[in-house]
């Protein structure tokens, strides 16, 4: 064999080795890049963290988490299917519309799941129902709609309430981003008084002793769903989920936990 062909043979070989080990390189590559993506299986949640007991912001030695009702309703649920579940918090007129461009799994807002919602958002089952209160001073005897006839009253934009107020008759509405905000303007006087659900109202009042509330007589029921963008698959499991947690009372404990301790 000439030297020629020698130094082909050899040139060859050289090119199927490097050919192979390249060849084992990518596939040990794509199997981790499979592994990570497996490991990451992981659900992220929107919410308006001002909205206690349903989730809002704990410090605690620095640290800043979201706790709640919600919170721990969308962990119990994560973890059971499986998943790693990441919480961001943003303005409650902001969930839908973030939900639609898929920016998020799910939303959990204390949110119900009215007609207008249904026509951007698949919603699962009810898991709470609560009611309207009118909070104001106290003192201020503002009990029923008639009460707050010709009154300044404040909403949280994009929430139930601002829809309820806006069908009542004569109420002059200004809907704030913030729960907290509405309370500030009430103790200012610059609001008579705010809508809110009673189970947010309770938390409030227990830290606001000169405010005071009352129950709205309610005609149709007002529920807290879990909202997913329009096709989600997650409704089933979640629903599947959602029943689970009432059948064993881990649901009951909950609600217990995050509001019969805010009377």
């Amino acid at each position: 064999m000439n030297n020629k062909h020698l130094k082909t043979l050899t040139l060859i070989s050289m090119t199927a080795a490097l050919a192979m080990t390249v060849g084992c390189g990518s596939t040990s590559s794509d199997a981790t890049a499979s592994s990570s993506n497996a490991s990451a299986k992981k659900l992220v949640m929107m919410t308006s963290a001002d909205y206690p007991p349903y989730e809002s912001h704990k410090t605690d030695g620095g640290s800043d988490q979201i706790v709640g009702f919600d919170v721990d309703i969308a962990k119990a649920i994560s973890k059971n299917l499986g998943y790693e579940l990441q919480i961001k918090d943003v303005d409650f007129n902001g969930l839908l519309p973030a939900l639609q461009a898929k920016q998020s799994d799910f939303v959990m807002a204390g949110m119900t799941p009215k007609p207008e919602r249904l026509q951007n958002a698949d919603f699962s089952d009810m898991y709470y129902e609560a009611k309207n209160t009118i909070i104001a001073k106290k003192g201020a005897n503002l009990k029923t709609e008639a009460d707050i006839k010709a009154k300044k009253v404040g909403v949280q934009l994009g929430s139930i309430q601002e829809g309820a107020a806006k069908k009542m008759e004569g109420v002059n509405i200004t809907s704030l981003n913030k729960i907290g905000d509405l309370i500030q303007e009430i103790k200012a006087g610059r609001l008579d008084a705010a809508i809110i659900e009673d189970t947010v109202a309770k938390g409030y009042i227990a830290s606001n002793k000169d405010l005071e509330f009352n129950t709205i007589p309610q005609t149709e029921s007002a529920g807290s769903a879990i909202a997913f963008p329009k096709g989600s698959t997650l409704v089933g499991d979640f629903n599947k989920e959602l029943q689970k947690l009432k059948d064993s009372g881990e649901l009951d404990s909950l609600i217990k936990k995050w509001f019969e301790t805010t009377n």
